[in-house]
């Protein structure tokens, strides 16, 4: 049977490095874990300093995010995501991220993110200013490995 075949694999943290997510910023860096072409799906570490915000965006998916360090929300929203949250996040949804401070001064924010299809951030009238999904998410990392001497990993599988 088919599925008998399929490998388990572990990707440990040290093993992949943190990328900056440009060209959208430079503080905000992101750790590709799962990169998968057939199903659409991100897996990755985003970490983000404690003060401001991200772009609005939109999602084409679902998307999970777990909170590991840190305080954020969306404007558009009155709750707040601490430490050991989880935020479930239906296609279509539209939201706006930012820090919320904490007050023992951690100065990051670090969430993991399991994000299917793509990530539109859009202006405050919803058109479309850029695209971001697992493609995207290659080419960053790719292009971020070359230019500091690291070998890739095939991140659009596992095993």
């Amino acid at each position: 049977m088919l599925f008998e075949q399929i490998q388990t694999a572990c990707i440990n943290d040290a093993d992949v490095p943190w990328v900056p997510f440009t060209p959208y910023s430079e503080h905000v860096l992101v750790k590709y874990f799962k990169l998968d072409p057939v199903r659409g799906e991100t897996i990755a570490l985003l970490k983000a300093p404690a003060r401001g915000q991200m772009p609005r965006h939109r999602h084409t998916g679902t998307v999970i995010v777990y909170t590991v360090e840190g305080r954020w929300k969306y404007r558009e929203h009155a709750w707040i995501a601490e430490k050991g949250s989880i935020v479930y996040e239906t296609a279509g949804s539209s939201h706006t991220p930012e820090a919320v401070p904490v007050v023992d001064g951690s100065d990051e924010i670090v969430t993991l993110n399991i994000i299917q299809g793509e990530l539109l951030f859009v202006n405050e009238n919803g058109q479309i200013l850029a695209a971001e999904d697992w493609r995207s998410g290659w080419e960053r990392y790719a292009a971020y490995c070359r230019a500091h001497g690291l070998k890739t990993r095939d991140l659009t599988a596992f095993g």
